[in-house]
């Protein structure tokens, strides 16, 4: 299957979920940045994958990284974070949100396994009432985009 057609808008995304779960496919959701794809990152989808039959990944604008992370970022645009995504085998969709949470993205899709780091606390969870189970994925130690870019800058 070709990487882009794995991205998806919010509507064309919950018809998918829609036709996922017809189907008896446990969904998985996540989300992040995924600025600079990293092993960090691999993991977490890899993990969050494991939970299910299919894993739909909330993506960040670039204006909500810039919101979230500063001026400086996103280093790589939306469009090329998607793809790259897109593209790893684990994944089998992506959809971009604007707003600075998942949240509604969370609302329509309504997935069966909700997975986050573990350095949010389970009421720190943001769409959490929509799922049918919350997972924590434990985080590599020092994997961060943030780490990356100030080794990049030094």
């Amino acid at each position: 299957m070709k990487a882009k057609l794995k991205i998806k808008s919010i509507r064309s995304l919950k018809k998918w979920a829609e036709d996922q779960r017809a189907q008896g496919k446990k969904i998985v959701f996540t989300n992040g940045c995924f600025d600079i794809l990293h092993a960090g990152h691999v993991s977490v989808l890899e993990f969050s994958r494991s939970k299910g039959d299919v894993l739909i990944v909330g993506l960040n604008s670039d204006a909500s990284v810039k919101r979230l992370k500063g001026p400086s970022r996103p280093v790589n645009t939306q469009a090329d974070r998607a793809l790259v995504l897109a593209a790893l085998e684990s994944v089998s969709a992506v959809c971009i949100f604007e707003e600075d949470t998942p949240y509604e993205l969370i609302k329509q899709v309504r997935p069966d396994v909700l997975v986050k780091g573990g350095d949010y606390k389970p009421s720190e969870i943001v769409g959490r009432e929509f799922a049918g189970k919350v997972v924590r994925f434990k985080l590599l130690p020092g994997r961060s985009t943030t780490n990356i870019i100030k080794k990049v800058s030094k």
